[in-house]
């Protein structure tokens, strides 16, 4: 379970005083846990559920990243983008835009939508193919643009 291979990877990390790596999933395993105990009762994730955790915290790294980089800290942006990769490493590959646009076509095709009206039904259907390999900007500009010619 992804649960267990981060608690390893942090245990790992730490015995060889990598600060950045023990760090980053030190964080994760926050956020991870946060998750568990979110609600009126705890409950067990499955490793889809850790992989949304884990791409929203790539995510935050990289939108922290540029935060500092605008305020003019590279050293912190540098650092916020180390952490992203080391989570990063666990995710899966992300997708070519070939492949995205292949998936989109097939599952509009596969449906039925068309029109601007079927934008939130095959949203949810393209997300749900997609798992999270590709960015949820990008596939919602596809699904739209390609609603809008079809």
């Amino acid at each position: 379970m992804l649960a267990e291979r981060l608690r390893e990877d942090l245990t790992a990390a730490m015995k060889r005083r990598d600060e950045l790596a023990t760090s980053a999933l030190r964080m994760a395993l926050a956020a991870v846990q946060e998750a568990v105990v979110s609600g009126k009762e705890a409950r067990d994730l499955d490793d889809d559920e850790i992989l949304k955790i884990l791409s929203k915290q790539v995510k935050r790294r990289e939108e922290a990243a540029e935060a500092f980089r605008n305020a003019g800290r590279a050293d912190r942006a540098d650092r916020e983008l180390a952490e992203g990769e080391v989570l990063a490493a666990y995710l899966p590959a992300a997708l070519t835009p070939e492949e995205l646009q292949s998936i989109v076509d097939e599952v509009l095709a596969e449906g039925g939508f068309s029109g601007m009206a079927a934008m939130g039904p095959a949203m949810k259907a393209v997300t749900a193919r997609v798992a999270g390999r590709a960015d949820g900007k990008t596939v919602s500009a596809l699904v739209r643009e390609r609603l809008a010619a079809g």
